[in-house]
């Protein structure tokens, strides 16, 4: 008969493995560490930082930029009337050297220019900031007052700024208030369709609400309409702001005075090409810092990602 293998009496039940010798020697050094008042902390996984989010954010402006700039250099040796990057660099760093001296009127530095019509621009679209979102609010929240409305802003909208600009020259008998008028009359619709349209999309139940509480109007529009529609609002108010700083380069060529526009139309009188050129950076550069200041300020009024 073969012989029956039987554990030995003495002999462990388990036999204690390499893993649970090594918990317990780390859980005896913690103990020892515990006693000896030594904080042992957990390894921490090592992060890896990586440039590529960067790069992907970085690089491709400034290769736009680099793209731009070949291309125009392209033109500009082809062109002979067309100047080279470069000697508009130079034409640039001596005009922003003095951008605000003042020899009369109608010689001025960029810098007055710029001013000139940014001080027209917040004239305009404050008036018709002031005008349209009310209006659209009113508009949004009575059926009787969209109806009326409606046809008027679907024939006005569509007409040009700038053909309203002798419009104003024959009420106000001034170039100054006739630009303002233009701007505030391209301004005014942004902000009255978009405010209409965000009152008109507050859900039903939100008013339900208010009927069943007796809330005032007052109380309706604070509390309820204004929270719901202030994205749709600022969206209009940015459309607005662009539309407006547009117009007024055209209207300020076609009255004069002081402003980008106008210096911009008194340096082609002059043959000065690098400076029309140079203005128009400026203008475009205006324009999205205005862009940004308005998306910044949608992002810290609302609870929804604003897209630039």
């Amino acid at each position: 008969m073969s012989a029956i293998m039987r554990p030995a009496e003495n002999a462990p039940i388990c036999a204690t493995t390499e893993t649970e010798v090594s918990m317990k020697s780390e859980s005896a050094d913690a103990a020892v560490a515990a006693r000896a008042g030594v904080v042992v902390e957990a390894a921490k996984p090592k992060v890896k930082w990586s440039s590529k989010p960067l790069l992907l954010a970085v690089l491709p402006p400034i290769l736009g930029m680099v793209f731009l700039v070949l291309v125009w250099e392209i033109i500009s040796a082809k062109s002979s009337g067309i100047p080279s990057p470069l000697v508009t660099f130079q034409s640039a760093q001596a005009l922003f050297a003095d951008p605000f001296y003042s020899n009369g009127p109608n010689d001025q530095g960029i810098g007055w220019n710029i001013l000139a019509s940014l001080k027209r621009v917040g004239m305009g679209f404050g008036m018709a900031a002031l005008v349209g979102i009310p209006l659209g609010f009113m508009i949004g929240r009575f059926k009787f007052l969209s109806g009326m409305f409606n046809p008027i802003i679907s024939l006005l909208k569509p007409v040009s700024p700038l053909a309203w600009l002798p419009i104003g020259l024959l009420v106000f008998k001034a170039a100054d208030p006739a630009a303002i008028w233009s701007i505030f009359i391209c301004s005014i619709w942004p902000m009255i369709i978009n405010t209409a349209v965000g009152v008109q999309r507050v859900p039903q139940d939100y008013m339900n609400v208010a009927k069943v509480l007796k809330l005032s109007e007052w109380k309706i529009v604070t509390k309820i309409l204004f929270p719901s529609v202030l994205p749709y609002m600022l969206t209009g108010v940015r459309l607005a702001i662009g539309t407006a700083w547009l117009v007024i380069v055209a209207a300020e060529m076609l009255t004069g005075g002081v402003g980008i526009g106008f210096w911009v139309w008194d340096e082609w009188n002059n043959l000065n090409v690098p400076h029309i050129i140079i203005a128009i950076v400026v203008i475009g550069v205006v324009g999205l810092i205005l862009e940004q200041i308005l998306v910044g300020i949608a992002r810290a009024f609302t609870y929804e990602d604003v897209k630039s």
